[in-house]
């Protein structure tokens, strides 16, 4: 596992990335970053605008340039859901931190979730959620030094969970 204290969350969308990435940098005394918001003052509109204006690859490439540009520690990073596409994009998070995969059921996240339409997700449009979470999952699992099983868990017990995981 990396080292300077960054923490790097990945997950499907809706597994609660951003939300328990900020209870997690409360409990650990650590910034907290979301990736996709980088994108979106980058690219100067939405996550959604840039899928219906360069489709899921403009997504894909605003995340990996992200993702390779970071430079932080001490922080606790959410990532965009798809950032997992890009392997130069996970080479460079892996270096950053220790990644933690928030595993979430495929019906709980389609209740977060719903058909994603405005998410901004990088999907194709004959795709649903559970044809992302086909292709992802094995990727999740590749690219992560921790997995923690969420399911409808609040963030705040997710927090904690991961916390007490990384003093073991």
């Amino acid at each position: 596992m990396a080292g300077s204290g960054n923490l790097v969350l990945i997950g499907m969308p809706g597994s609660g990335k951003s939300t328990v990435g900020r209870a997690l940098a409360e409990r650990l005394g650590k910034r907290f970053l979301d990736t996709d918001t980088l994108v979106e003052e980058q690219e100067g509109c939405s996550l959604q605008a840039i899928v219906d204006s360069k489709g899921p690859g403009g997504v894909l490439s605003a995340e990996a340039r992200e993702a390779q540009n970071l430079d932080c520690d001490d922080t606790v990073i959410a990532t965009g859901g798809s950032m997992v596409y890009s392997e130069p994009a996970m080479e460079a998070l892996a270096r950053l931190g220790t990644v933690v995969w928030l595993n979430v059921p495929l019906a709980e996240l389609e209740r977060r979730v719903g058909d994603g339409e405005n998410r901004g997700l990088a999907m194709r449009p004959d795709q649903d959620l559970s044809d992302l979470a086909a292709e992802r999952l094995p990727l999740y699992a590749r690219h992560a030094d921790l997995r923690i099983d969420c399911g409808d868990v609040p963030p705040e017990q997710v927090a904690a969970r991961i916390a007490t995981q990384l003093l073991r």
